[in-house]
């Protein structure tokens, strides 16, 4: 997987790296705007739009 700028967010990031739709993307976008608090990536997971690894990916690659 390619490298991200540092503003890069996580959706723009993972159609780049062709890991979610942009369809999957805006679901989750979605889901944050009806009120759903939770981070991007936790709510791609439980929706079942993400595999875990490639969070953890993106992760190190921002230095969390």
């Amino acid at each position: 997987m390619e490298t991200n700028n540092s503003d890069e967010k996580i959706g723009e990031w993972l159609i780049r790296a062709e890991a979610m739709s942009l369809n999957d993307v805006e679901t989750v976008l979605k889901e944050q705007r009806e009120g759903n608090e939770s981070l991007f990536g936790i709510i791609a997971m439980e929706l079942g739009l993400i595999d875990p690894d490639i969070l953890l990916t993106f992760a190190e690659m921002k230095g969390l």
